[in-house]
């Protein structure tokens, strides 16, 4: 089941086309990474996603309602975790939760009880009444996924979630994100976060430019640059010198990774006759050498680089 539909969105500033056309589903039930550089269109997109800013052109549709014909039943099937945490500083915690519920016309009781099990699952119910104008980025960060939650929605909309974050607080946003999964949600995580995105989504898109470049599920990405192997090479005491490495038969690119180095060839037959003749030469003493397959990174930089890539996904 689609739960979000995105058609033909396009918004421009002055000369800046910042969503340029594009169109995109989210199933049900799935946790949908939303990756690009900064100034891609992110956040652009999440913030017409929800209703935020309008479009110059496109539709929406939330859970099959059309987030511009119908927002106020699009938007109750929705909580949103802007990237800025804007939670209101002068009241409590509590108090925070409690104004939440009154906007979404919760009874009392009902907010209440789902106020102290949320303040209890990201470990703020201690300091439930105290202002959060003496919060950690950290703790205003697990109230406004609270603020987001209380209303038990279909939808949550997630803007650089764990940014800025120490890594426990980063750990038990990650936890939620799954355990909210886990009961049948949907989750749309907008991130530069490669690593995260990696871990916790389902499928992926990666934007740049404005324009979607492509869409797919995580292992499928980094089997769609297999084609450029990877050779992790690591000597004794003695190496050799990167640029000796640059110039062996088939090397398209090289990275020192600790006491290792990453050998990048289209080709790695040619490589190992020609390491070998390098080894041979200098009289070194080869320790190990693997291939591996390209991590997430690997494929989101070939993609947002590689401007023939680029075309066919645009």
């Amino acid at each position: 089941m689609t739960v979000i539909r995105a058609q033909n969105l396009a918004k421009t500033y002055g000369s800046v086309k910042a969503v340029d056309n594009i169109s995109f589903e989210v199933k049900g039930k799935s946790i949908f990474g939303f990756l690009g550089p900064n100034g891609a269109g992110k956040s652009t997109t999440q913030r017409i996603l929800t209703g935020v800013i309008h479009p110059d052109a496109g539709n929406v549709e939330i859970m099959g309602h059309s987030l511009f014909e119908e927002p106020i039943k699009a938007k109750q099937e929705m909580g949103v975790v802007p990237e800025q945490a804007n939670v209101y500083s002068e009241l409590t915690a509590w108090d925070n939760l409690m104004f939440i519920g009154e906007i979404y016309n919760m009874k009392r009781g009902e907010a209440e009880k789902r106020a102290a099990e949320l303040l209890k699952l990201f470990q703020l119910y201690e300091k439930r009444n105290l202002k959060t104008k003496g919060f950690s980025k950290g703790m205003k960060q697990r109230l406004l996924l609270c603020m987001a939650l209380l209303s038990d929605p279909q939808i949550l909309f997630l803007d650089e979630p764990t940014t800025g974050l120490d890594v426990e607080s980063k750990q038990v946003i990650r936890e939620i994100i799954r355990e909210f999964h886990q009961k049948g949600k949907t989750i749309f995580l907008t991130t530069h976060d490669i690593e995260e995105a990696n871990m916790l989504c389902h499928e992926i898109a990666i934007i740049n430019r404005g324009k979607i470049a492509v869409i797919d599920r995580p292992a499928n990405l980094k089997q769609s640059i297999q084609q450029l192997n990877c050779l992790e090479i690591t000597f004794d005491h003695r190496a050799p010198e990167e640029n000796e490495l640059w110039g062996l038969a088939g090397v398209e690119q090289v990275k020192k990774s600790g006491d290792s180095f990453i050998l990048y060839a289209t080709h790695p037959g040619k490589v190992i006759p020609s390491l070998g003749k390098l080894i041979e030469e200098r009289d070194l003493e080869l320790i190990s050498v693997h291939t591996q397959e390209p991590t997430l990174e690997e494929v989101f930089l070939h993609l947002i680089n590689n401007d023939e890539v680029y075309r066919k996904g645009a």
